[in-house]
C-alpha cells in the first residue's frame, strides 16, 4: 500500500493504491475515511495518472476514468452497489431506490444508501450521482456542498470554486 495527495477544486484528495489498483480516493474531511496510518508510505509521484485524470474531470474534459480499481475491501453487497454506480451516466442522477432496483434488490434502498456512503473511491466511482427519491440531495461522505458542486460541474451549470 502507498498513498499520495493531490490538490483539487474540492480541496486535497488522498489517493491509495495496493500496488496494482486504486483502492481509495478520499476527500478531507470525509466520513468513513480509514485511518491514514493504513495508507502506507506517501509517494505523490506514483499517482500522476490519477491526478491527470482528476484534473481533466474537474476541467470538464473527462467524463469517465480509465484506471485499475479494486473494491476488495467491501462486502459482496457493497461491491455490487459500487460497480452499479459506475453505470450512472455523467451528468445524470438516480435515486437510491432506482439503484436498488438496478442491482435486483428493489426493497434494499436503505442498504444501498449505506453501501453508497462507504464508497472508498468517491468521484471516480460516482456516488455523488445518487439522490433522494424526490430529487433532493441526501448524504455524501464529503459533505452535501461538495456533492452539489460535483453535480453542478457535471451538468455544466457552474464552475467549482476553490475551497
Amino acid at each position: 500500500m502507498h498513498h499520495g495527495i493531490v490538490d483539487s477544486p474540492l480541496g486535497p484528495i488522498t489517493l491509495v493504491r495496493d500496488g496494482r489498483a486504486l483502492v481509495g480516493c478520499y476527500l478531507e474531511p470525509q466520513r468513513h475515511r480509514p485511518e491514514q496510518e493504513g495508507f502506507g508510505p506517501r509517494e505523490d509521484g506514483a499517482f500522476a495518472d490519477v491526478a491527470e485524470q482528476l484534473a481533466a474531470y474537474f476541467a470538464g474534459d473527462r467524463r469517465t476514468f480509465e484506471l485499475a480499481l479494486s473494491f476488495a475491501r467491501g462486502t459482496a453487497f457493497q461491491q455490487q452497489v459500487w460497480r452499479a454506480l459506475c453505470d450512472i451516466p455523467y451528468g445524470e442522477t438516480i435515486s437510491y431506490g432506482e439503484l436498488a432496483t438496478r442491482i435486483g434488490q428493489p426493497t434494499a434502498s436503505r442498504a444501498v444508501g449505506l453501501a453508497n456512503g462507504r464508497n472508498p473511491l468517491g468521484i471516480i466511482v460516482p456516488c455523488h450521482r445518487v439522490v433522494g427519491a424526490n430529487g433532493t440531495l441526501t448524504g455524501y461522505g464529503g459533505g452535501l456542498e461538495r456533492k452539489q458542486q460535483l453535480l453542478d460541474l457535471e451538468r455544466g451549470h457552474a464552475q467549482l470554486s476553490l475551497v
